[in-house]
């Protein structure tokens, strides 16, 4: 079966050595422009803070997308999980109450967008609309639109405990990061997720159970977005309706331009992350310098549509010398 577990290899290589480059490059731009500020232990902080959320539920995207899916739910997904887990009863319950209904809630919504895309037959895109809907409208009928204060100390301190100057927060992002990694070019899970993605058709005349396995993919991205949750309820003090506004967006913006084919079965972990800091390194720029954020945004479209140009190349390449 080893030939249906095509992973990120000589070609991922590259593009990760052209992220590092391009990182590279925004830190000269950084050092030019605002060395002063940039250049400083408390600005990389800053910048790995603002990383972190985006990239815990990059990771689970990395997954869904490698195994041949989409998910536009992580977003809504994220701010129902804050909502739940603010509420007055659930606070009632203490630190681990609320970090296990975050958890819970995260974990239920990716099972409901597997069940219906695995076992239903049901176009990822479309499901993953639809609870991205119903789960932003359900934590605005919990929370009556209004953004609720987190009043557990234990809780608070996820992000305003540091150790060696890097927030709580920060820690627990790169253990998602390695334990992503781990999972998917470590183990069988990992391995045929690649399958699924690459010959869902091969995979399943491999032995694969191919619904269940892509039912599980969407698990792995729900569990990501509770914990995301909880990171980012923590940084804000609050549970609302409107956290994790167009996340999903810059989860899959960071996944394509880490390498990670849209078509499934090839990419990686690290390749999602760099291009998260790629994306985040961008925003520290543009909020040193006090440029407005609709040109971020232009800047953002612009790289992703570059990478998607030149990954086409690429394939028309390797096809055209094959």
């Amino acid at each position: 079966m080893g030939f249906l577990f095509t992973h990120a290899g000589g070609s991922g290589a590259t593009q990760h050595i052209a992220l590092l480059v391009a990182l590279g490059l925004l830190f000269v731009i950084g050092l030019t422009t605002k060395g002063d500020r940039f250049a400083t232990s408390s600005n990389m902080v800053t910048i790995l803070s603002l990383a972190a959320v985006v990239g815990v539920i990059t990771v689970g995207m990395t997954f869904v997308i490698i195994g041949g899916g989409i998910d536009l739910s992580v977003g809504a997904i994220m701010a129902l999980s804050s909502v739940w887990a603010t509420t007055v009863a659930t606070q009632d319950t203490g630190l681990f109450g609320m970090l296990f209904t975050a958890i819970v809630v995260g974990l239920v919504c990716g099972l409901l967008n597997g069940v219906l895309i695995a076992f239903g037959g049901l176009v990822a895109f479309i499901v993953t609309l639809a609870v991205s809907v119903s789960a932003r409208g359900l934590a605005e009928q919990i929370s009556d639109r209004k953004s609720q204060l987190v009043e557990v100390d234990g809780f608070l301190k996820i992000a305003e405990n540091k150790y060696f100057g890097i927030p709580m927060h920060v820690y627990l992002f790169l253990v998602v990061v390695v334990v992503g990694w781990i999972v998917l070019n470590r183990t069988t899970f990992g391995r045929r997720t690649f399958a699924v993605g690459g010959n869902p058709e091969a995979a399943r005349l491999a032995g694969i159970n191919v619904r269940l396995h892509t039912c599980l993919l969407y698990v792995v991205s729900g569990l990501c977005c509770g914990i995301a949750a909880i990171m980012l309820t923590a940084q804000a003090n609050t549970g609302a309706s409107t956290h994790g506004q167009l996340y999903e967006l810059d989860a899959i913006a960071a996944v394509v331009i880490g390498g990670t084919l849209l078509t499934g079965g090839f990419g990686s972990v690290v390749g999602s992350i760099l291009g998260v800091l790629v994306f985040t390194t961008i925003q520290d720029l543009f909020i040193l310098n006090n440029l407005a954020s609709p040109i971020q945004q232009i800047a953002k479209g612009v790289i992703i549509i570059a990478v998607l140009l030149i990954q086409r190349w690429g394939g028309v390449r390797r096809r055209v010398n094959a």
